[in-house]
């Protein structure tokens, strides 16, 4: 028997645009973007369909952005009869896939994705950092040339397949890295456009404002397993959610 699962994107997969046609279509998403205009204090619908892109590509607006056109579509598919067994996110997308197994409410998640967006784009200023992708080497080596560096603080941040591994950390530490994944015989090694050293210990600051604000939050059960990013398994107890998506913030994405 076939089994389905929803995934959900993270940062990075906002375009200008999007939502626009479940906002005029849907009366779901007419009512969601209204609710999420209230909660965010600002007309996010707007910013969503017209831009301007500099400013919808800032953490702290793209992050709740993708989060709520990722739970319209998934509130719909629902609707529809089409029921996950199991679900993951990438990053932020975690929060979309425990939305949509019930574990918080859609302004929920929401005012919780507001507050880690402006955090991580708060830490990524007060400690500033870099990101970049190494291509072609295996996770194990990635990780060994992380700890070869000796200033700085740079370790995997994405693994996100055999052969694609993200670094994240300190500017000098990450291209320190990038040089020695070149001699490595990387196939490619390249820094990325990013705001901060997400899933780094230079996102501590977001790290405890998170811990704050989750330690208040009140966490159902989910409907369905959602497998994590700190540990990679699925995951149903409300506790364990909650330490995960502390965690989440300095460790890598499995």
């Amino acid at each position: 028997m076939s089994r389905t699962a929803f995934l959900f994107p993270g940062q990075g997969s906002q375009k200008v645009g999007m939502g626009l046609e479940l906002f005029e279509n849907s009366q779901l998403g007419k009512r969601r973007y209204e609710e999420a205009n209230e909660i965010m204090g600002m007309d996010i619908a707007s910013l969503s369909f017209r831009g301007p892109e500099e400013i919808l590509r800032q953490t702290e607006f793209t992050q709740p952005a993708v989060y709520i056109i990722s739970t319209i579509l998934s509130e719909l598919m629902l609707e529809a009869g089409c029921s996950p067994s199991f679900a993951a996110g990438h990053s932020l997308g975690e929060y979309s896939a425990l939305a949509t197994a019930g574990v918080f409410s859609f302004t929920e998640g929401l005012n919780l994705v507001r507050i880690r967006g402006k955090a991580m784009q708060n830490a990524g200023i007060t400690i500033p950092g870099t990101m970049a992708a190494i291509i072609g080497l295996p996770p194990e080596a990635v990780a060994d040339l992380c700890r070869e560096i000796g200033l700085g603080v740079v370790q995997p941040a994405n693994f996100n397949s055999q052969n694609q591994v993200v670094i994240s950390g300190g500017v000098s530490a990450v291209n320190d890295a990038i040089k020695l994944a070149k001699e490595a015989g990387a196939l490619k090694a390249v820094e990325l456009n990013v705001s901060g050293a997400f899933h780094s210990p230079l996102m501590t600051p977001a790290k405890k404002i998170m811990r704050k604000t989750l330690s208040h939050s009140r966490l159902g059960e989910p409907t369905f397993p959602v497998v994590m990013n700190v540990c990679a398994e699925p995951v149903t107890n409300p506790e364990i959610i909650r330490q995960n998506l502390i965690d989440q913030l300095d460790h890598p994405v499995r």
